[in-house]
């Protein structure tokens, strides 16, 4: 058996390199966007945005973790934040006492129906513009399976 690393080709340095950079880039540009026009970090849109697309506005807390893409000690620190601008509350599932829910308040809403505007319009100049109807689908096809093997459980959502 070789034990001799499986180096990269040249085109897939490229291919490499050209993702990196996005990884690197583009979370600036979103969250430069946010902080600036909104007040808010690109982590705190998506915890807005996560419970604005749950049923009644409300979902558990750990599954929000999930949704966000954050661990559950940060999901709380923001919460807390968020709560203190009155956009979200915390109480305890009435239907398993040993969960927490997160609630999205009217507040809240406004915050996100605010936002959203501002955000998709960077997200359509600096993600969707530059590209053709088929490079999109490209996107799509390449981002879901680049997820399925870094995420094999699925817990990010489509």
């Amino acid at each position: 058996m070789d034990d001799q690393p499986q180096w990269l080709t040249d085109e897939e340095m490229e291919a490499w390199l050209a993702l990196v950079s996005l990884l690197i880039k583009l979370p600036q540009a979103l969250d430069g966007q946010l902080q600036r026009d909104a007040g808010i970090s690109h982590f705190e849109y998506q915890v807005l945005a996560g419970l604005s697309m749950s049923p009644g506005r409300t979902i558990r807390m750990s599954e929000l973790a999930q949704l966000s893409d954050g661990s559950l000690s940060r999901l709380s620190h923001v919460v807390s934040r968020l709560e203190k601008r009155g956009w979200v509350r915390r109480c305890t599932d009435p239907g398993d006492g040993r969960y927490t829910l997160a609630m999205l308040t009217d507040e809240g809403w406004d915050k996100v129906v605010e936002t959203a505007p501002g955000h998709v319009a960077t997200v359509r100049e600096v993600v969707i513009n530059p590209l053709t109807k088929a490079q999109i689908r490209q996107l799509r096809d390449i981002g879901r399976r680049i997820t399925d093997a870094a995420d094999p459980g699925g817990t990010c959502p489509r």
